[in-house]
């Protein structure tokens, strides 16, 4: 059994000049990682592995977490390809994955929603910002999983807990 926390990475600020990927946590998403992540570990195993958009939001997203959790912050791995990825490069991310019972990926829409609408035939019509899909799947490698096969086991938005 695997189990999949696909994060939208938290709300980014607009207040600097800065390219897109450079963008830091705005006040709201500071705020709501914290509370998404106190959320989480009060609910729920930690993640083994996190792999992160190289993204500055997603990456202090994936921090955030590993203090809520306290787990090394040496547990995330950056990945290039998943900055505004689509939802076969999600998959192709997941599927490259270090072996682990419990993996947590780091990014951005429009692709986390629609890979987590493809993983585990579901309709959320919208992963806001610091919200989280949980995926189950019946299989013993990340290679293994596909669209269709997961089990969505919850959806958390920072407005919603």
């Amino acid at each position: 059994m695997k189990t999949l926390y696909l994060v939208r990475h938290a709300k980014s600020s607009w207040s600097f000049n800065l390219p897109d990927h450079d963008r830091p946590l705005g006040k709201r998403g500071r705020r709501d990682v914290l509370k998404m992540g106190k959320h989480l570990a009060s609910n729920h195993e930690p993640p083994e592995v996190l792999i992160s958009s190289t993204a500055s939001r997603a990456f202090y997203t994936a921090l955030h977490m590993c203090d809520q959790y306290r787990i090394d912050e040496g547990n995330i791995l950056l990945e290039k390809r998943l900055f505004h990825a689509g939802s076969q490069e999600i998959l192709d991310v997941i599927h490259s994955a270090p072996d682990c019972e419990l993996l947590a990926i780091f990014g951005h829409n429009p692709g986390f929603t629609d890979c987590a609408n493809r993983l585990a035939n579901t309709s959320i019509g919208n992963v806001p910002t610091c919200g989280v899909v949980g995926i189950s799947f019946d299989t013993n490698k990340w290679s293994e999983t596909d669209f269709g096969i997961g089990k969505q086991e919850f959806f958390y938005t920072p407005k919603g807990i």
